[in-house]
């Protein structure tokens, strides 16, 4: 059977970024099955075409000058439960269900697991890919497979939790593996009405000693993340992000022991740190940066930090991608300056060269 796909031309891709950032598709097509993204696959390598996978857009900074080959927008949809015994179900869902209806559909079916991951931005099949994680939970907790076309061996596989290399905003996805395989949709094993995890300093002290429901959890989480300027949907200039910007460093212990030395003698105060495990432990990345000199709201041109939380870079209004290039790169170099900590970025670059990033 022949598959018909509609490809658009020189399509704007700032209208698809959270960001609202970004110069135009050379071509541009939206797939909701296999059979049109292997076709859309072919029609790509027929042209000699470089290709992008695009899921929620939360997650990328696209270029100005935009992207020379073909986006393909993955259109998947759909959730099915499968019983796995009375107190666990496996929930699948495709890679294009918006993430956070996903959240609100396992809490409103008084499922635990992803509870804590509510008003994250992006898509399902994003969740695998940067292991997602907020607020004392990862995606990788719970999930159990993931369904993906391989461009190399082009055929669709089944990759299970163990072999997807999850670690803190990582997976094979996003390193050894990166742009090999394009996720189709995932599956979540989560406790029928278990208790949820409030592990999380700002969700302990809202719950105390009590244990909240699932649905107190997520309105719990979600107003956290709205004081934070960390919700897309709420709107304004603020929300014109990628979410948090910068990964939290993780060092050792003995660096951490020097950097925390240093910072005491500058009069930076206590370095707050999280123990990760006996080797190592991981630095607020928002404190770093506002010690370096850039408080919520600082601006340069139309970039600047949400006035809500100084870890989201955002679109102040008209930025262009260079403009956030500029202030990612005058908070990293800050940074190393009064803390010899280098800051890593969780977006993705798009349609730059490596130069263009440094």
């Amino acid at each position: 059977m022949t598959v018909k796909l509609e490809i658009q031309k020189n399509i704007s891709l700032a209208d698809f970024t959270t960001f609202k950032i970004g110069g135009l598709a050379r071509f541009f097509v939206e797939v909701k099955s296999i059979d049109e993204l292997i076709a859309a696959l072919s029609f790509a390598a027929s042209e000699k075409l470089p290709v992008f996978v695009l899921g929620g857009g939360s997650n990328i900074l696209v270029s100005d000058q935009g992207f020379i080959g073909l986006v393909i927008k993955i259109g998947l949809s759909g959730i099915s439960v499968e019983e796995e015994d009375r107190s666990v179900v496996l929930v699948t869902a495709e890679a294009g269900e918006e993430w956070d209806n996903f959240v609100e559909f396992c809490v409103e079916n008084d499922f635990a697991g992803v509870e804590c991951l509510s008003g994250i931005p992006g898509l399902v099949g994003g969740t695998p890919i940067q292991n997602v994680g907020a607020y004392g939970q990862e995606a990788s907790e719970s999930i159990v497979s993931v369904q993906v076309f391989d461009r190399r061996d082009k055929e669709v596989e089944t990759i299970r939790n163990s072999e997807c290399g999850f670690e803190y905003r990582k997976s094979i996805f996003n390193t050894t593996e990166k742009d090999r395989y394009i996720v189709l949709r995932v599956t979540y094993r989560l406790k029928r009405a278990g208790t949820p995890k409030i592990v999380y300093a700002d969700l302990k002290d809202r719950f105390n000693d009590r244990i909240p429901t699932l649905r107190e959890t997520r309105e719990a989480v979600l107003e956290i993340r709205e004081k934070k300027g960390m919700r897309v949907r709420q709107g304004g200039f603020d929300a014109q992000s990628a979410g948090s910007f910068f990964k939290n460093p993780i060092i050792s212990k003995e660096s951490f022991e020097k950097i925390r030395v240093t910072t005491e003698v500058n009069g930076f105060g206590n370095l707050p740190f999280y123990v990760v495990n006996d080797g190592y432990v991981k630095i607020p990345a928002a404190w770093l940066i506002e010690n370096a000199g850039f408080a919520k709201g600082f601006r340069m041109g139309n970039a600047g930090l949400s006035t809500k939380h100084s870890l989201a870079l955002s679109n102040q209004g008209g930025a262009a991608a260079s403009e956030i290039l500029d202030l990612k790169n005058v908070i990293e170099k800050q940074v190393k300056e009064k803390f010899g900590i280098e800051l890593t970025p969780e977006p993705n670059f798009v349609g730059f060269t490596d130069a263009s990033i440094d």
